[in-house]
């Protein structure tokens, strides 16, 4: 997280308070950065939030797994056998029509 003051100065412990209830504030976020604009004794803090690192992770041939990089010859091969299932569309025809 960088944190830019502007407009004044601001001390570590303030700075540190600051991030502190950004972090208490969104727990479950990643804070990019902060800006915080000092005007007198008000304090405007902006923030941005970062992309939370997501893989993700499905069902295959009976093991939950993110990749299969560490699937061995054998259960590449049945990777690769599997038939995929996909969802009609229901938007351009109705279920009548799909039964």
């Amino acid at each position: 997280m960088t944190v830019n003051v502007k407009g004044g100065k601001l001390s570590k412990k303030e700075i540190e308070a600051y991030t502190t209830q950004l972090r208490e504030a969104n727990p479950d976020k990643y804070i990019k950065n902060v800006e915080l604009t000092v005007d007198g004794d008000y304090v405007d803090v902006k923030y941005d939030y970062d992309s939370v690192p997501f893989e993700r992770i499905r069902r295959i041939t009976g093991y939950l797994v993110g990749t299969v990089d560490r699937f061995n010859n054998a259960k590449r091969a049945e990777v690769e056998d599997r038939v995929k299932h996909s969802v009609p569309c229901t938007e351009c025809c109705s279920v009548d029509e799909i039964a």
